[in-house]
């Protein structure tokens, strides 16, 4: 079961990294447009994969482990394990329909990921907005944004969350590596990439 995957040492190490500076100067019509240019560039590779370390915590309980999300369009797989218990799960959204499994009890389904994931584990997780931050976009609907000195994102504020990004990658377009949302005090989905792909 999900909720059985213990919190790793990578937790601890996601959570020792330093916030970006936000950025002072510049123009904020250039930075948004740059950003906009970026996010298009982004949304025109609609197949894509990333491979990683993720980390949810909500309401006081968590979990940690190996995710590799693979995008085609608007369907996705996503599958995270957990090295130290060999415990995993696959969420696979195809055709509008999603399927969860790995659970005690066989697949679930739904149309809809984040209340699947929800109602299956009690984590939220904003699954198609977290498609576009994962990738330092804003997600569709209105959102905020501040940038550090690079000029890229260094916060999106957007459906509640606020999306801390704290180390950028290389690439054309440049992605992030290191990812901090979070919903409350006690809800929050942290992301390491260690790679992108097609």
């Amino acid at each position: 079961m999900i909720r059985k995957f213990g919190v790793l040492a990578l937790l601890a190490g996601v959570v020792a990294c330093a916030p970006v500076p936000v950025r002072t100067g510049g123009s904020e019509s250039d930075l948004l447009s740059a950003q906009s240019a970026r996010e298009a560039d982004l949304a025109a590779e609609a197949d894509w994969t990333m491979s990683g370390r993720l980390a949810v915590s909500a309401r006081g309980e968590g979990g940690s482990g190996r995710i590799v999300w693979r995008q085609r369009g608007a369907d996705f797989e996503i599958r995270l394990s957990a090295p130290v218990t060999g415990k995993s799960w696959t969420l696979v959204s195809q055709g509008g329909e999603v399927v969860l499994d790995g659970l005690e009890g066989g697949p679930r389904r739904g149309d809809d990921a984040e209340e699947l994931l929800q109602e299956a584990t009690g984590w939220r997780i904003p699954v198609a907005a977290l498609a576009a931050w994962a990738r330092g976009g804003r997600a569709t609907g209105p959102a905020q944004i501040e940038f550090g000195p690079d000029g890229l994102p260094a916060l999106i504020g957007q459906q509640g969350w606020t999306v801390e990004y704290r180390e950028w990658g290389g690439g054309e377009p440049v992605r992030p590596r290191r990812v901090f949302a979070r919903l409350d005090a006690e809800t929050s989905v942290r992301l390491v990439v260690e790679s992108w792909g097609q």
